[in-house]
């Protein structure tokens, strides 16, 4: 009760300061979380963790117990009477059979793949599990008609299609070659039509875009210094969104200009060089914009209880910036405009595929065709 009441007269102080009006649900909700508590004679030690969160939100009914809960534990975290915060809403993965899970295990140690991509895998043959068993189809009877069947009966774009077939052909191969499950390898026939178009090419911004686009960048409310801070880490290190919302105040070093990538694509990490004006920039939203919280993530939202912000909030306030500036572009045209930039500086396809966190040469090998400035001064000794 004493902590409660602590933790609600500091809410209060930070709204008065900051404005909002959540203290009044929380309170309700950490009321009726305390009561909860002392009903089911719970120890402190057992408050702040996943079960007994998920426990409370199956009494209670509320959908914002998370959270709730989870800025109370961040805020008894940082005083130091509990050993770790409340992290993540606890997710149940649909079972699988022995077989589906030990081709996941062979193909993590083979591939030496990231936990996101085990995901991806784990959600497709969650998908092809379940198709199989509604329609009384065991392993060993598969053909080429039934995986056909499969694809078909999803709603899917050109390129998720594209991912299920490849994920699936993975698949297809263990089970023939290294558990002799099926009696023919299908997954050379798992093919999707043939595609006569050229892949679209990487769009990058020029430099009088460039120019527009920052001095059309304000500094005025903590949102736009936060938003200022993103396109400088999209635009001078080509960042990808998720990297930008995962990146931490650990991960950055002032002092040598630095910043480090731990959880990037591929599980290859990797430490940047970081322009001046980007340390700057960094350095006014942590001082000037940034939440008093004990969330270490870099960029958090500015409504109460702060959390980290997700990729796909990188990407809204990158793309609205851009768009205020006049350019349509995406997110992303940053991105390609920091490989072009080093294609320019003459830094090798090879030198360029590490900076871009490239897993296949092949994904650094579309930029070699944009590089059009260039290729006239090399082969025809003029400028565009």
């Amino acid at each position: 009760m004493e902590a409660i009441l602590d933790y609600m007269r500091w809410v209060k102080s930070v709204e008065a300061q900051r404005g909002g009006s959540s203290s009044t649900r929380h309170a309700r909700i950490l009321t009726d979380f305390l009561c909860y508590v002392i009903h089911k004679g719970i120890k402190w030690k057992e408050m702040f963790t996943p079960q007994t969160l998920e426990a409370f939100r199956t009494y209670s009914g509320y959908k914002g117990a998370h959270r709730a809960l989870k800025a109370l534990s961040n805020y008894l975290f940082g005083q130091a009477k509990i050993d770790q915060p409340l992290l993540h809403r606890p997710k149940v993965r649909a079972p699988l059979p022995d077989i589906y899970e030990n081709y996941l295990r062979y193909h993590e140690q083979s591939q030496q793949v990231c936990a996101g991509h085990l995901r991806q895998v784990r959600g497709v043959l969650v998908s092809f599990h379940q198709y199989l068993k509604s329609h009384d189809l065991p392993l060993a009877k598969l053909n080429i008609q039934h995986l056909d069947a499969f694809l078909a009966s999803f709603k899917l774009s050109q390129n998720t299609r594209k991912t299920y077939r490849y994920h699936l052909r993975g698949f297809l191969k263990y089970l023939y070659h290294e558990q002799r499950i099926i009696k023919k390898d299908l997954a050379p026939l798992l093919l999707g039509p043939p595609q006569f178009a050229q892949k679209t090419l990487p769009k990058f911004l020029r430099t009088k875009q460039v120019k527009k686009l920052f001095d059309c960048l304000e500094l005025t409310t903590p949102t736009q210094k936060r938003t200022y801070a993103m396109v400088h880490l999209a635009y001078t290190l080509g960042l990808r969104p998720v990297e930008i919302s995962r990146s931490t105040l650990d991960d950055i070093c002032f002092n040598q200009g630095q910043l480090t990538l731990r959880q990037r694509k591929g599980c290859n990490p990797i430490t940047l060089p970081v322009p001046e004006n980007t340390i700057k920039a960094i350095a006014l939203y942590v001082s000037k914009a940034r939440p008093n919280s004990t969330s270490r993530y870099l960029f958090l939202t500015h409504h109460f209880p702060y959390h980290p912000v997700s990729a796909n909030m990188v990407v809204q306030y990158i793309s609205k910036a851009m768009k205020q500036a006049g350019l349509p572009s995406s997110a992303y045209w940053l991105r390609h405009t920091y490989a072009q930039n080093l294609l320019h500086l003459g830094r090798s396809i090879y030198e360029v595929k590490e900076m871009m966190g490239h897993q296949n040469i092949q994904s650094t090998h579309r930029y070699l065709h944009i590089n059009t400035d260039l290729m006239r001064r090399v082969l025809f000794d003029e400028d565009l």
